[in-house]
């Protein structure tokens, strides 16, 4: 039984073209591995600053001043807070306006 499936094989193996065997693998891993990585850690940094810039516009506007203690804030408002109508807009204000 071994020797015919030795034969079929042989067959599928004389079938490839010649380039097939001995091919070597030019993908550079690394290269793609650290571009994912810093992709990834881009995206983050541009939610984190777009979400830290929504907050400061809130507190800056007093858009979540507490109704109760006006001279609190209302955490709560806080994070859910939109003082812009895209998050873009606050990423090109923090990153046009650094000292304000």
């Amino acid at each position: 039984m071994k020797e015919k499936e030795e034969g079929v094989m042989a067959m599928y193996r004389e079938s490839l073209p010649e380039e097939y065997f001995d091919e070597p693998d030019t993908t550079n891993h690394l290269a793609w591995s650290l571009l994912t990585i810093v992709a990834a850690l881009v995206v983050w940094l541009l939610i984190s600053l777009s979400n830290a810039e929504n907050q400061r516009h809130a507190l800056l506007t007093k858009a979540c001043q507490d109704r109760v203690f006006p001279a609190e804030t209302d955490l709560k408002c806080l994070t859910m807070v939109r003082t812009r109508d895209h998050w873009w807009q606050h990423v090109y204000y923090a990153l046009t306006h650094p000292r304000d």
